[in-house]
């Protein structure tokens, strides 16, 4: 089976098994972007006004939304984009089992400063809420489902808790969220997990000169060498995410922006996707007793948004790019051929090796 194809009734993908060249948490992150297949998506970019004046990039697919035709909003994360491997893998499985989808991306992260100083956050529901306003008014009828990575993950899950039962998505899945924030940044600050952080913090570095760089005079007083001797995302949090915000600080900007506090209030069908061995997050993040209509699918192994499996490095299955699919064909076309989530009760935990 390879990803993008459909999922038969007999197939039973509710528990993750890691391909046996793969079981190291670190291979399963790293890999998933170098063994992705080159997708062929063809994409729609649109520049949208926020009310603040500020704007966001949206991807539209080629699948056009209406009544019968679901639109799944695709998150990212951290200073992902329509490149980013996981949102093209998507995009091109949801497309070919007949969804409409649409990929936001956060202020800044489609390669050009924004408009405003301010950038975007873990917590910032404000943009996501404006953008599914828009969608509801410009397909009325259009089942609406999203699907949040990372931070997006993070992202999502908190703006379906605000929202709770005015929530307008019929369904939502976030994978390798990072829930409770706080904690997660001191995992990532751990071990080979600074690599990570290097890396990801390289790249927000870059995104705030180009800020910098374009918005004279700056709102805080730092120069392109304050940025750059940042070590940490904790400290880069602390001395620009929070500021920007309107946050005291990183703690208190960590404390505000974690969706695991607002999981308790989810109306809609969630699903969780988690595994045990993720390098980014601290254990903590995972709910340890997720009440309906929250699921959670957690795996011993799968790393952070990597889940593949197969039994050769020339045949990777992207094991997201199938149960995704198979639970938004769940809720939002209300097939009865539950199969490839039978192992997962409302509410409960699916845990495999």
């Amino acid at each position: 089976m390879q990803a993008g194809e459909r999922v038969s009734q007999n197939t039973d993908l509710s528990a993750f098994k890691p391909a046996w060249w793969l079981k190291n948490c670190h291979l399963q992150t790293i890999f998933a972007k170098y063994l992705a297949p080159k997708l062929p998506l063809t994409l729609t970019a649109e520049l949208f006004d926020l009310p603040d004046g500020d704007e966001l990039m949206l991807h539209w697919g080629s699948v056009q939304p209406n009544a019968q035709t679901p639109l799944v909003l695709l998150l990212h994360g951290l200073e992902g984009n329509f490149r980013s491997h996981y949102v093209r893998g998507m995009m091109h499985s949801l497309q070919r089992q007949g969804f409409a989808c649409v990929l936001m991306h956060f202020r800044g992260c489609h390669g050009e400063a924004n408009k405003l100083p301010r950038a975007y956050h873990s917590g910032d529901t404000a943009d996501v809420a404006v953008v599914i306003n828009m969608l509801q008014q410009r397909f009325p009828g259009a089942p609406l489902a999203a699907v949040g990575f990372s931070l997006g993950g993070n992202v999502l899950m908190k703006y379906c808790g605000e929202q709770a039962e005015h929530c307008p998505l019929q369904a939502a899945v976030a994978v390798s969220a990072p829930l409770q924030l706080s904690a997660s940044a001191d995992r990532i600050n751990q071990g080979f997990s600074r690599l990570y952080q290097r890396y990801l913090l390289g790249r927000l570095k870059a995104t705030m000169r180009r800020k910098l760089q374009k918005h004279q005079p700056f709102p805080l007083a730092l120069t392109s060498n304050d940025i750059q001797q940042l070590r940490t995302i904790r400290q880069f949090d602390d001395v620009l995410t929070a500021p920007l915000h309107g946050f005291a600080d990183a703690e208190d900007y960590y404390h505000q922006a974690s969706a695991k506090p607002y999981l308790a209030r989810i109306t809609r069908p969630c699903l969780l996707i988690h595994a045990k061995d993720d390098p980014f997050l601290a254990s903590s993040v995972i709910p340890s007793q997720p009440q309906p209509p929250l699921q959670l699918l957690l795996s011993s192994h799968g790393g952070h948004v990597g889940f593949i499996s197969g039994g050769s490095p020339w045949r990777p299955i992207y094991w997201l790019d199938l149960i995704i699919p198979a639970f938004l064909q769940q809720h939002l076309r209300n097939t009865t051929d539950a199969h490839p989530l039978s192992g997962i009760e409302s509410g409960n935990a699916a845990s495999a090796d």
